[in-house]
C-alpha cells in the first residue's frame, strides 16, 4: 500500500491506495476534522466515536463498511485508524451538518476523477511512479522491472474484472494464493519478514522477487485465459497453477545459486543506532 498525504484547504487528509484491491482508503478522522472544524484530531476522534454510536443505534451500515489501517500519526508512529472508501465517505458526509460538506464531496470526486484519468491513460500513473522511485534512489534497472511487473499485474486484474471477480477482497484472496504458491509464505508473512507495515510489498521487492512475481501472475493469467476461468473457484485453481510454475522456477534457481530468492531485504531508510561510549 502507498500512503499519500494530501491537503484539503490546508488540512492534511491521509489516504492509502491499495494496489492489490485497487481501492483508495481515506482517514475518517481527518475528514471528520475538516467537516466539524475541530481544533485537533483528539476532539475529532471523540466526535467520530459519538457519531458511530448514533449511526449504529439508527441501524446504519456505514460504520460496518469502515476498516482500520495503520497510518502515520502526529507523533510519527504508525497507528491504526478508521478508514473508508470515497463512496462510504460521501454517504457519511450526509450525516454531518457542515458548510464544508459540499467542498469535501467535490474534493472526493476530484480524487476519483484523477484515478479515472490514470485508468484512461496509464502513462500518467507510470510517470508519477517512476519519479517517486527515482527520488527514493531506485536504479533504472529496478524501476524497469517494477513497471514491467505492474503491467503484467494490470492485465491479470483486467481479466479478473471481466470474469466475475470482485475488486477488493476477492482480488486480495487470489493475489495471496499466487504469492503463497510461489514464495511459500503469505503476503502478510512476507511483509513481516521485510519489516513492512503499511508499505507496498512490491516497492520493497528485490529484482528477483519482482521477476518471479511477474512470472507467477503472467502464468496465472494465461492459464485462466486458456480455461476461460470464471468466478472464484476456477480462478483459484488458475492462481495455484500459475504460482506453482513460478515456485518450480524459483527452486531451480536456488538450487543452482545456493541463495534464497525470497528475502527480508527492503528499501526502508536505515535507522542509525547510537552505540554506548561513542561520541556523535
Amino acid at each position: 500500500m502507498k500512503i499519500l498525504p494530501t491537503d484539503f484547504e490546508g488540512q492534511s487528509i491521509r489516504r492509502v491506495y491499495d494496489e492489490d484491491t485497487e481501492t483508495w482508503w481515506f482517514s475518517v478522522i481527518d475528514v471528520v476534522q475538516v467537516l466539524t472544524q475541530q481544533p485537533d484530531d483528539l476532539t475529532a476522534r471523540k466526535y467520530w466515536n459519538q457519531l458511530k454510536r448514533r449511526l449504529a443505534n439508527e441501524g446504519s451500515q456505514l460504520v460496518t463498511t469502515c476498516h482500520q489501517l495503520k497510518m502515520p500519526a502526529a507523533d510519527g508512529k504508525q497507528r491504526l485508524t478508521d478508514v473508508a472508501t470515497a463512496e462510504t465517505l460521501l454517504r457519511l458526509v450526509q450525516s454531518v451538518p457542515s458548510p464544508k460538506a459540499e467542498p469535501i464531496k467535490l474534493w472526493l470526486a476530484k480524487v476519483g476523477y484523477e484515478r479515472m484519468q490514470e485508468l484512461a491513460d496509464p502513462a500518467l500513473t507510470l510517470n508519477r511512479a517512476r519519479q517517486t522511485w527515482q527520488q527514493h534512489g531506485r536504479s533504472d534497472k529496478w524501476i524497469q522491472q517494477r513497471m514491467t511487473g505492474q503491467e503484467t499485474r494490470n492485465k491479470l486484474t483486467d481479466y479478473w474484472s471481466e470474469h466475475d471477480i470482485k475488486k477488493g477482497s476477492e482480488f486480495a484472496i487470489l493475489t495471496n494464493i499466487i504469492h503463497q504458491e510461489w514464495t511459500g509464505v503469505s503476503v502478510v508473512e512476507h511483509k513481516e519478514a521485510k519489516g513492512l507495515t503499511s508499505h507496498n510489498l512490491r516497492d520493497h521487492m528485490s529484482e528477483a522477487e519482482l521477476i518471479f512475481t511477474a512470472l507467477a501472475e503472467l502464468s496465472t493469467r494465461q492459464i485462466a485465459e486458456t480455461a476461460d476461468a470464471t468466478g472464484m473457484t476456477e480462478n483459484k485453481s488458475a492462481a495455484k497453477a500459475g504460482g506453482r510454475i513460478a515456485r518450480q522456477a524459483r527452486q531451480q534457481l536456488e538450487s543452482q545459486t545456493g541463495k534464497s530468492v525470497v528475502t527480508g531485504e527492503n528499501f526502508l531508510p536505515r535507522v542509525s543506532k547510537k552505540i554506548a561510549g561513542d561520541a556523535y
